[in-house]
């Protein structure tokens, strides 16, 4: 990197993870640019190209590795499988990396790629964008102002009703493609309970495969006991007709209930980008990115739901994805903190590693 030049990035992957997610955000943050696209699919280098006219585009990961001298960061927005050996060959060739979550397989692997980057002093970061997801931003405040009292339970869930499989890696039954729900979702609900309440010290699981066709789970349950006393119930499902509530959180003095999905993927599915607020229903003319109607915020109280007026309405913050890669690029540029580590990933790959267990044995198991 030239002083006062923006870093060059490499991104690997231009399906659902590349194109709606890491390109746009890394094209909206500044001291970065989007450098080169490795997709081997016509119609995805077609749409990079489209999207980005100035990216260059290539097939392979090994044609971008080449090039490792003249880039600053590889992102890897792959398949699953590949997390592992793109991220060993791009730490290698002396390039801070980038991973979609999971960041592998297993978190003794986790831990490989982390001591190689520690070892290559190079920045090994994991895309967990959940965590600048609006509720999540919202529920953390609470808890910082001590406004639900000392916490006992917190109800997480990421449910779906997708009552057809859709097919593809991500619902392969093969191992080594890392799929389901677990590993998919799962990712997500763990790594924000771990990140709001501290490690997990046991861990029970509920995995089916509840669809015709399915190889996979989806539909699956995850109780965490956590060192500090909170109780987490984590819900990942693709077979759910009726959504519950995003979170539930139960404390001491007050709950606090959310319903709906922070609007921030939607948005970018249909094309909008952060610095360019979306026009929704319900929302201000001047509403910023990642901000959703109050009809959807959610409520604070005790001893009555939600659902028949219980509580009082509390502003939804906005989400925000663009903060991971404006800090990926302040710690690689001023030397600031790194916003997911590799062995923050590790330890929720630990939970998701004895939810499996688990699941299969009928047990709880104890980290």
């Amino acid at each position: 990197m030239t002083a006062g030049n923006p870093l060059r990035v490499g991104l690997i992957g231009y399906g659902l993870a590349g194109s709606v997610f890491h390109a746009p955000l890394i094209a909206a943050t500044e001291g970065l640019a989007l450098d080169t696209v490795v997709t081997s699919a016509p119609e995805r280098q077609a749409q990079a190209r489209a999207e980005f006219p100035d990216v260059r585009v290539t097939a392979t990961p090994d044609a971008l590795l080449a090039r490792a001298g003249e880039l600053d960061l590889v992102v890897l927005a792959s398949p699953n499988k590949t997390h592992v050996p793109l991220a060993t060959a791009a730490l290698e060739a002396g390039l801070p990396v980038v991973v979609d979550k999971p960041i592998a397989g297993t978190a003794a692997q986790a831990r490989e790629l982390a001591a190689l980057a520690e070892e290559r002093s190079l920045l090994l970061s994991v895309f967990q964008n959940r965590r600048w997801d609006n509720d999540f931003l919202t529920l953390r405040k609470l808890l910082a102002e001590g406004a639900l009292g000392d916490v006992y339970r917190f109800e997480s869930r990421f449910e779906r009703w997708r009552p057809q499989p859709k097919g593809g890696w991500r619902e392969s039954g093969d191992p080594a493609e890392i799929g389901g729900l677990l590993y998919d979702l799962g990712s997500h609900v763990v790594d924000q309970a771990l990140a709001l309440f501290g490690p997990a010290a046991s861990v029970y699981a509920e995995s089916d495969v509840r669809r015709p066709g399915a190889e996979v789970d989806d539909d699956t349950f995850i109780a965490l006991t956590h060192t500090g006393g909170v109780r987490s119930h984590l819900h990942v499902s693709a077979t759910t007709a009726q959504l519950g509530p995003r979170f539930r959180v139960l404390g001491s003095r007050a709950g606090y209930v959310k319903y709906g999905l922070d609007p921030q993927e939607a948005a970018l599915r249909e094309g909008l980008r952060p610095g360019a607020p979306p026009v929704r229903e319900g929302l201000r003319p001047e509403a910023a990115w990642g901000e959703e109607p109050e009809s959807l915020w959610g409520r604070i109280g005790a001893g009555e739901s939600p659902l028949t007026g219980g509580g009082d309405p509390v502003p939804t913050l906005p989400g925000d994805y663009p903060a991971y890669y404006a800090g990926v690029a302040r710690a690689l540029i001023d030397g600031g903190p790194n916003p997911v580590t590799a062995l923050e990933a590790a330890a929720a790959l630990d939970v998701l590693e004895a939810a499996r267990r688990s699941a299969r044995d009928g047990v709880a198991v104890s980290l």
